[in-house]
């Protein structure tokens, strides 16, 4: 136990690979490495309520913006819309397979469980039931940080936008509000959540 604590009590900077001991910081306060002057660690304000509920959040908003309509688009007195679903519906039946799957994947699936993974940590410390397994789902959440991808589908929407405006009269429909609003919660967790705080209210109630 006494090795653990002193191995706890050292960061390694990501930058330089610094080592440097572990100050104790309020929340708002920032850890900087002594060789580089880089941020290691920042202590936040309750990252735990904030990103369960954040998290929250955009699991609700995942059935309306899979289902509702993200735009209208209107030419020679025809109108369509479509949404998420329909987008995905469509590609299979064009026969567009791998871009179908990569569109489930990237923009529903990964999302989903990523989100899913950080309300479940948040859920799990909040309460005080960590288990051996909320590890793991740490881990996960590390892993699929990179891989959701909500933000390119938005950034195509907008470039598809802007080169149908001048062809088709666009409408903007409830699903692309929902987009928008899943994609800001997306990216409040990665503000909100403080790994180091996670990782030491996991480790201290596993030793309780």
């Amino acid at each position: 136990m006494g090795s653990r604590q002193v191995i706890d009590n050292f960061n390694v900077c990501h930058l330089c690979d610094g080592l440097s001991i572990t100050p104790a910081i309020k929340p708002g306060q920032k850890a900087l490495c002594p060789q580089c002057n880089s941020t290691v660690y920042e202590c936040k304000h309750n990252p735990i309520e904030r990103t369960l509920a954040i998290s929250l959040a955009g699991m609700l908003l995942y059935i309306p913006t899979l289902m509702l309509p993200i735009i209208g688009i209107g030419a020679a007195g025809i109108y369509n819309n479509a949404s998420l679903f329909d987008c995905i519906a469509l590609m299979i039946n064009q026969g567009f397979y791998v871009i179908a799957f990569s569109l489930f994947m990237f923009t529903l699936a990964i999302p989903l469980v990523r989100l899913f993974s950080a309300f479940y940590i948040s859920f799990a410390i909040y309460r005080k039931k960590v288990t051996p397994s909320l590890f793991v789902f740490f881990r996960s959440y590390h892993i699929l940080d990179s891989w959701a991808m909500i933000h390119v589908f938005f950034f195509g929407i907008v470039v598809s936008m802007y080169k149908l405006v001048e062809l088709a009269d666009l409408s903007l429909e409830g699903g692309l509000l929902s987009l928008i609003l899943l994609l800001l919660c997306s990216t409040l967790i990665s503000v909100t959540m403080d790994h180091h705080h996670f990782w030491e209210h996991m480790e201290q109630a596993l030793d309780d």
